[in-house]
């Protein structure tokens, strides 16, 4: 199992270090890694860890969790997680069978379970109907349930008559005692199935495959959580049905780095835009616009293009597209180009 690095590690800024600090670690490793424009082995890689780093460390919650416990803070297991099925079985594993009959009648919530779905920075920022399919426990449809053959019932246990449980009693050299114990011939329900039905073989429940829809929201994020509340697994005993738990996953965009609700792009423009000043074509999500660049601009200066980022998921704040510069560097002139380069350059001072 590969261990995880320290997250303050992976963005390169100490353990006190401020959330602007973080987030402008993660936008100069982020550019730095991003696989469309770093092409190196492992460069991917190196783009999640920073991303699930800074998802982490960005959220206030989420990072004091991450300072007390660390990696094993970011998931705290349930009973389920330890393989018990419930309390029931708790009892059962620590204090013997006693429990057994109450635990064996008792509506237990059914498993819940987890989806991935990956998406594109469009349909997290704007929203999309997605489609999941799935297998879950289901009631079989046979027999309704009850796990008997079509027209037949369950019986009353003849062990226990209906009790789901039996006295034995033990002789030990402190004499002897008695203890209940749940009943193995109907496993503690008090009923057993003479005929058992031949679509679940008597276990009450199948494993059906569904088609689930569901609207992703506006402004998910890669670390978000989407319930499908009682659309996992069956409940046994009548117990509700488990959830389905959907985990989003934001793939990396060729143009735009995600920041928040804010949005980060980079244009290229040559010596003469930079120094004379143009207005540029620039993308932002769901189209382009008219952007002025001042001139005298120098590589790193950024344009903020207001309102012009995602919209939160209530619709309250919209984040914010910034551009940033890069002025750059011909790599062929043709002999013009470079007879006029040379007159600038004499008449340019030096510095």
């Amino acid at each position: 199992m590969q261990v995880s690095r320290d997250y303050y590690e992976v963005l390169g800024v100490t353990r006190d270090a401020s959330g602007e600090e973080v987030r402008k670690a993660f936008r100069k490793l982020a550019f730095q890694y991003h696989p469309d424009r770093n092409r190196d082995p492992g460069a991917e890689e190196s783009f999640k860890e920073i991303n699930e780093a800074y998802q982490c460390l960005c959220d206030p919650a989420k990072r004091q969790t991450y300072d007390l416990y660390g990696h094993s803070g970011q998931r705290t297991p349930g009973f389920e997680d330890f393989g018990f099925g419930g309390l029931g079985e708790i009892f059962d594993t620590f204090f013997g069978s006693a429990f057994g009959d109450s635990a064996a009648r008792a509506p237990r919530q059914g498993e819940s379970f987890q989806v991935r779905a990956r998406i594109s920075l469009e349909e997290a920022a704007f929203g999309c109907l997605r489609e999941f399919t799935v297998k879950r426990r289901e009631s079989c449809a046979e027999c309704r349930g009850t796990g008997c053959a079509p027209g037949t019932a369950p019986l009353r246990c003849p062990d226990c008559r209906g009790s789901g449980k039996l006295r034995r009693v033990e002789q030990s050299i402190f004499g002897r005692f008695s203890h209940v114990v749940r009943c193995p011939k109907c496993g503690g329900t008090g009923f057993v199935v003479a005929q058992p039905c031949s679509a679940c073989n008597g276990a009450t429940v199948v494993t059906g495959t569904r088609t689930l829809k569901t609207q992703v929201p506006a402004g998910v994020d890669s670390g978000s959580v989407i319930t499908l509340k009682g659309q996992g697994s069956i409940g046994p005993n009548g117990g509700r049905p488990g959830d389905v738990l959907i985990a989003v996953e934001v793939t990396p965009h060729e143009l735009f780095l995600r920041d928040g609700l804010d949005i980060h792009c980079e244009i290229p423009v040559n010596f003469a835009q930079a120094a004379l000043g143009t207005d540029l074509e620039a993308p932002f999500l769901g189209g382009t616009t008219s952007v002025h660049v001042p001139a005298n601009t120098q590589t790193g200066k950024v344009l903020r293009l207001k309102g012009k980022g995602i919209h939160e998921q209530s619709g309250r704040h919209h984040g914010d597209h910034f551009v940033h510069i890069k002025v750059v560097t011909p790599r062929k002139l043709n002999r013009d180009q470079r007879r006029l380069f040379e007159e600038l350059a004499r008449t340019l001072p030096a510095e």
